[in-house]
C-alpha cells in the first residue's frame, strides 16, 4: 500500500473514531449492565407473590380488560401482553388526551381480576437503558447514536485496512514491552481491536439497526397494513368492539403450534384503528425473537390476515436481543460482558495514542 493510501486511511480511522469515543464509551459502560439486565433486576425487585386461585379457573381476556380499565376509567387499551412464569396479564393503556407517551400499566392476577405485583426495570436500571438507548432525547437522540455507530464501523474498517500494512513488520501478538509507553499501548490497540473486530462490527451493526426501530415499524405500519386500514371508513368506537377474547381464539386457530406474545388494540402502533393485532412467536431461542401478526377484524372478530413481518422488521427484532448477547444464556452474557471490557480499553487506548502523538506534534 502506497505512504499516500495509509495516510488517507489513517486520518480516516483517526477522526471517526474521535468523534466517536466519547459516545462509545459511554455505550460501552451502560451497556455492560444492561447486559445482565434480567439477573439484575431478579435480584433487586424479587417479590415473593402467589396468585389469588392457583388452581382455579382463569378469567377469559374480556375480563380481565375490564379489571383494568375499572381502575383507569375512560382509558382507552392499547396493549396486552403476559407474563411467562406467572398468571398475570399486563394491560397498558392511556387517556384520549394524554401527552404521546403517557400509559397506565396495570399488572392483572388472571385468576382473580385482582392488580398483580408490578415488575418493571429497577428505577436505575431504567435510567441507564434510557440513556443507553436515546440520551433522554427521543427519536433524536437515537438517530444520533446510531450515527456514532456507523462512524464505529468507519473506524473499525479502516482500522482493518490499516493493520495489515502493520502486520507485515511484526508477528501476530507482539506486544515490544521494552519500547515506550505508546509504543506498547499501539501493540495492545492493535491486537485487541484485531482480536475483537467481528464481536465489535456484529453489536455496532445491531445498535445501528435498533436506533432506526421507530421508523422501521412506522414504515411497516404504513405500506404493510395500508391496504387493510384502507377498506374502512373510520376507527372502530370501543362499544363497537368485538370479543378480545374471542379475536385471540381465532387467531390461534390462524397460527396453530405457536405461542401467544402480545396484542396490540385498534389504533395502537403496532395495529390499524379496525384491527386487533395479535402476535405470536416461536418456541427456539432465535425464532422466540421472530413475531408474526394474525390481523382481526375489531367489529366482526373475523380473521382479516395473517401478515408475517417483512425481511427489516426481522432484522430488527432479531438485532435487539443479539445486541446484548441475549440468545444463549448466562454464559453468551459473560462472553458479551468480557468483550464489552476489552471494547473499553481499546477505545481509551486509542485515546491516549492520539493525546500522545498530540504533545510530541506539539
Amino acid at each position: 500500500m502506497r505512504s499516500g493510501t495509509v495516510r488517507a486511511w489513517s486520518r480516516v480511522h483517526t477522526w471517526s473514531s474521535l468523534i466517536s469515543t466519547v459516545f462509545l464509551l459511554m455505550l460501552c459502560v451502560t451497556g455492560l449492565p444492561l447486559v445482565f439486565a434480567h439477573e439484575i433486576d431478579e435480584v433487586l425487585l424479587h417479590q415473593d407473590w402467589s396468585p389469588t386461585h392457583a388452581d382455579g379457573r382463569r378469567l377469559d381476556l374480556d375480563q380481565v380488560l375490564d379489571a383494568a380499565l375499572a381502575r383507569h376509567p375512560g382509558d382507552v387499551p392499547t396493549f396486552m401482553s403476559f407474563d411467562t412464569d406467572r398468571p398475570v396479564v399486563n394491560v397498558t393503556s392511556r387517556a384520549p388526551d394524554a401527552p404521546a407517551g403517557a400509559y397506565n400499566f396495570q399488572p392483572i392476577d388472571q385468576t382473580s381480576g385482582e392488580a398483580a405485583p408490578l415488575v418493571a426495570g429497577h428505577p436505575v436500571m431504567e435510567f441507564i437503558l434510557q440513556l443507553h438507548t436515546d440520551l433522554f432525547l427521543g427519536l433524536g437522540g437515537m438517530l444520533f447514536l446510531g450515527l456514532m455507530g456507523l462512524m464505529l464501523l468507519v473506524a473499525v474498517v479502516s482500522g482493518v485496512v490499516l493493520y495489515a500494512p502493520f502486520m507485515r513488520r511484526l508477528p501476530f501478538g507482539t506486544i515490544r514491552a521494552e519500547r515506550s509507553a505508546r509504543t506498547r499501548w499501539l501493540d495492545w490497540h492493535n491486537l485487541l481491536g484485531i482480536v475483537t473486530v467481528a464481536w465489535v462490527v456484529v453489536v455496532g451493526a445491531t445498535g445501528v439497526v435498533n436506533t432506526l426501530a421507530v421508523p422501521i415499524i412506522a414504515h411497516w405500519k404504513d405500506t404493510a397494513l395500508a391496504d387493510l386500514a384502507a377498506a374502512y371508513d373510520g376507527p372502530v368506537a370501543l362499544d363497537e368492539r368485538a370479543s378480545l377474547d374471542a379475536a385471540v381464539d381465532r387467531a390461534r386457530e390462524a397460527l396453530p403450534g405457536m405461542t401467544l406474545q402480545f396484542v396490540a388494540f385498534p389504533g395502537s402502533d403496532y395495529s390499524t384503528d379496525n384491527h386487533y393485532a395479535v402476535f405470536f412467536h416461536g418456541d427456539t431461542p432465535v425464532t422466540t425473537h421472530l413475531i408474526t401478526p394474525a390481523l382481526i377484524d375489531a367489529r366482526t372478530g373475523e380473521l382479516a390476515a395473517v401478515a408475517p413481518m417483512p425481511w427489516y422488521v426481522k432484522a430488527l427484532s432479531l438485532s435487539q436481543p443479539l445486541h446484548f448477547g441475549d440468545y444463549g444464556g448466562l454464559g453468551l452474557k459473560i462472553v458479551w460482558a468480557v468483550l464489552d471490557l476489552i471494547t473499553i480499553v481499546i477505545l481509551g487506548s486509542g485515546l491516549y495514542l492520539w493525546i500522545v502523538r498530540r504533545r510530541r506534534a506539539r
